[in-house]
């Protein structure tokens, strides 16, 4: 029996799968400005564009209020974060130049006695001094937070004027 070379190039080749070549998935070229869409089709797709738009605009305005509302809450809190640095360093500042003007009084005494005596006429002035100046800072600092309460701006309300003194 001979073989002949068709027989064994039949025996040897590869299964495609696909008897007549490789399938054709290109999508087929439809001109869709001369295909006629039904008046309903038309109406539905209108309806959904006209609906898309305003919750778009919708969105967009509740996106600027609530940038509006950030914005002045962040203002709020710069100007009390200001306002309350400026108190700490004008009562530091306070605080600095009675202390020097204790330790030149105290360079100046003579006895012990006396040194004592104004050793604690300064304590006792500091003291009173910083319980008014800790209820100004807490003051301040609830006209901070009143400010802040007055714009919630989680909930999108403005009660009062969010102005810091």
């Amino acid at each position: 029996m001979t073989v002949t070379a068709a027989a064994r190039q039949a025996k040897t080749a590869k299964h495609t799968g696909f008897p007549f070549g490789l399938p054709n998935y290109e999508v087929p070229n439809i001109d869709l400005a001369k295909m006629e869409m039904p008046a309903a089709f038309r109406e539905f797709a209108d309806q959904g564009v006209a609906q898309g738009r305003d919750y778009y605009e919708k969105a967009k305005a509740a996106t600027e209020k609530a940038t509006d509302q950030l914005k002045d809450t962040y203002t709020t809190i710069a100007k009390g974060a200001t306002a309350y640095n400026l108190k700490v360093i004008e009562i530091a500042r306070t605080n600095t130049i009675t202390a020097f003007d204790n330790a030149h009084e105290l360079l100046g005494t003579k006895s012990l006695s006396e040194f004592v005596a104004l050793s604690s006429a300064h304590a006792r002035k500091q003291i009173e001094a910083m319980t008014v100046r800790t209820k100004e800072l807490a003051e301040l600092a609830q006209t901070v937070a009143t400010g802040l309460a007055a714009n919630d701006w989680r909930l999108g309300t403005s009660k009062t004027s969010n102005k810091v003194a």
